[in-house]
């Protein structure tokens, strides 16, 4: 499975989502978060969506790994995003038909994570898209919102992020992920998916 960063694995910085998706600020979920006072313009969701679950960003390894509960079968493909909770801060848009093994994995509990996924651990579950009918449609949005996540422009970095405890940047990605995967509405059929964001993303 191809990975990248800021593209595939991006660091820092159609139609649309649901409303339940974005009630609460990040700050609320990531304690050591400033409350972001510019949030990036996004078009208002209208697509129905389950609302988002609380999930710190402040969990140990082992907890941040745990299983997250799908709805869908275990032989059923998913898309999923990733968000690392460790500089350097960055997200991560996989593949897989078992997300609890696959996230286990990124975080180095089991054999097969993605170079890409090795700094920045633990990962913790931001979204999860489900009701793929086959690998290659997943992998067909996959793609999609990785290449979108590329093209969108995003808001400049200080060259010292990475190590400032300034964790806005959790935010930022957030939104250029979500940006992105409101334009890939644009290019395919969403009717059949069930998108669940675990993170808000505004």
């Amino acid at each position: 499975m191809p990975s990248t960063v800021i593209s595939d694995a991006e660091e820092a910085p159609s139609s649309s989502l649901s409303q339940k998706v974005m009630a609460r600020p990040l700050s609320t979920t990531f304690k050591s978060l400033k409350p972001h006072s510019n949030p990036l313009p996004f078009p208002k969701p209208t697509k129905s969506l389950r609302s988002p679950s609380k999930i710190s960003a402040q969990l140990s390894p082992k907890q941040s790994s745990s299983p997250v509960s799908t709805s869908s079968s275990t032989n059923s493909w998913t898309v999923y995003l990733i968000l690392s909770t460790n500089p350097p801060i960055k997200t991560y848009v996989g593949v897989t038909n078992n997300f609890s093994r696959r996230l286990k994995q990124h975080n180095g509990e089991l054999t097969g994570g993605a170079k890409a996924s090795r700094a920045g651990r633990p990962w913790i579950c931001a979204c999860l898209v489900q009701g793929f009918s086959n690998k290659s449609k997943a992998y067909e949005f996959e793609s999609k919102w990785k290449s979108i996540s590329r093209k969108l422009p995003r808001k400049r970095r200080c060259k010292n992020q990475e190590q400032a405890e300034d964790s806005q940047s959790h935010l930022l990605l957030l939104q250029h992920r979500y940006a992105a995967l409101n334009q890939v509405e644009d290019l395919m059929d969403f009717s059949h998916l069930e998108i669940d964001w675990h993170l808000d993303p505004i």
